[in-house]
């Protein structure tokens, strides 16, 4: 039996009215009462009417994309790949940053519902888990740097291990024995992969890491200046710093040289990701090469394959490989 917005209303202890504005966000409605309709219509697995049936019986030619922010050269680059693959195929977009947020996400995932024709979603921040709850078995979706576990959903990962392992080994090979790193946020999921990278190359090339030059950032130039400040207070301080990402390298690299250290001279920085904007700081920024376009182009291309075949879909999950980028900032300049 399809469930009736009365009976989400029932269940939620509010009008009809009421849930139409808030599955609509179409007028103002308290907190609270917002979390007992959207849990409510979560439970009941609630799809609007016009949305079942466009999902039944038409294509919307939409699909949704949910990324944790909009803002910044990562994300701009995997929306570029994803805007060529949607827009090749004869699709539009609906977009939504969730910040990371997990009522956001369910907000933008109930608003997405019966909308779009399939969901590519990032979110290294929170278990798929938490996600599947309020995804209609019926609607194809890919996870991008999702934790994924059980294989219900297509899946694509960064290769954020072996990229950090490869940057270590690099920094070695050229004389360092004293290698910090930034990290991102404990909970997220590249941060994590990253950190285990570093450590196993330590391991491997018989070093160990020590835990006063593992610091934690937030993906932001701001925690890489912050912490790169905290870094050059030791002694003995490193003599390479290995950013989790390149916007922290930036700040790092901006950190020591407002301190007068000389980059690559006295402190080597190398990044993650590779985003445009590394080949023009200077020195110039060493990074893992992440083909970030191409991963935003890859996630699109599968749920169009899966929108496209529905039941005939085979899902998979992906790994798709880094290499380094070797510029002036880590003092091997020419080499790739």
């Amino acid at each position: 039996m399809k469930v009736t917005i009365r009976e989400v209303a029932r269940a939620a202890g509010v009008s009809v009215a009421t849930v139409s504005r808030v599955l609509n966000d179409s007028g103002p409605v308290n907190g609270e009462t917002k979390r007992r309709v959207r849990e409510a219509a979560g439970s009941l697995r609630y799809v609007p009417h016009g949305g079942a049936q466009s999902l039944i019986n038409r294509r919307t030619s939409t699909l949704g994309v949910l990324l944790p922010d909009l803002y910044g050269e990562f994300f701009s680059e995997v929306l570029r790949g994803i805007d060529i693959a949607a827009k090749r195929s004869g699709y539009h977009m609906l977009v939504s940053g969730s910040h990371d947020d997990r009522d956001e996400i369910v907000a933008a995932i109930l608003a997405m519902r019966g909308r779009v024709d399939g969901l590519v979603i990032m979110s290294p921040d929170i278990d798929a888990a938490a996600m599947i709850a309020n995804i209609p078995e019926s609607l194809p979706v890919v996870l991008l740097n999702c934790a994924v576990s059980d294989g219900v959903y297509d899946s694509i990962n960064i290769d954020n291990v072996g990229g950090a392992q490869s940057m270590v080994r690099h920094l070695v090979s050229h004389g360092h024995t004293r290698i910090a790193i930034i990290t991102g946020a404990e909970r997220n999921l590249d941060a994590r992969e990253r950190l285990r990278g570093y450590r196993a190359a330590l391991r491997a090339q018989g070093l160990t890491h020590t835990a006063r030059w593992e610091l934690t950032g937030d993906f932001t130039e701001d925690s890489g200046h912050a912490a790169a400040r905290r870094l050059l207070k030791l002694r003995p301080r490193p003599t390479a710093i290995f950013a989790a990402n390149d916007a922290m390298a930036i700040g790092a690299i901006s950190a020591l040289r407002d301190a007068w250290v000389d980059v690559p001279g006295e402190i080597a920085v190398a990044g993650f990701d590779d985003i445009p904007i590394a080949r023009h700081v200077s020195p110039a920024l060493s990074s893992v090469h992440v083909p970030i376009a191409e991963l935003g182009e890859k996630a699109m291309g599968k749920l169009l394959r899966a929108v496209g075949e529905k039941d005939r879909y085979v899902r998979r999950q992906d790994v798709l490989g880094t290499t380094l980028v070797i510029r002036n900032s880590c003092g091997a300049p020419g080499h790739t």
